[in-house]
């Protein structure tokens, strides 16, 4: 059973950097491609940047345009999401996914990560 595993979330102040982590058994990252999402309770699940398998052409939401950064780590099967400048308004859950096409779309993806809570708070 194929699995992604996210880590790194906790508690920031704003204006502080986060580091999250997504690895995965049973698939290797580097042939999928890779969405980071957030959900706040009540809210639609927003796509914050996604990548493609075969390109190093990445994109972010607006709002994270310049803060956050998704990098691959091939070697170790994992993908990051390099989180700088936060603010309350990024607290999320964030899932990572995995699926054919890279896309905004949610339903492109095939698997998906339990998620990792971030709060920024003073």
């Amino acid at each position: 059973q194929v699995q992604l595993v996210e880590s790194g979330g906790g508690l920031v102040q704003p204006g502080g950097s986060l580091k999250l982590s997504c690895t995965a058994s049973k698939i290797t990252l580097e042939y999928y491609a890779i969405g980071w999402f957030r959900q706040v309770p009540g809210k639609e699940r927003e796509a914050v940047s996604w990548v493609g398998s075969e390109s190093d052409t990445k994109y972010y939401t607006d709002s994270v345009k310049g803060r956050f950064t998704i990098s691959r780590d091939k070697a170790e099967n994992m993908v990051y999401l390099h989180m700088n400048s936060l603010t309350p308004e990024d607290t999320a859950v964030y899932r990572c996914a995995a699926g054919a096409w890279a896309s905004e779309d949610p339903e492109e993806y095939d698997y998906w990560g339990q998620g990792t809570q971030v709060t920024v708070s003073s």
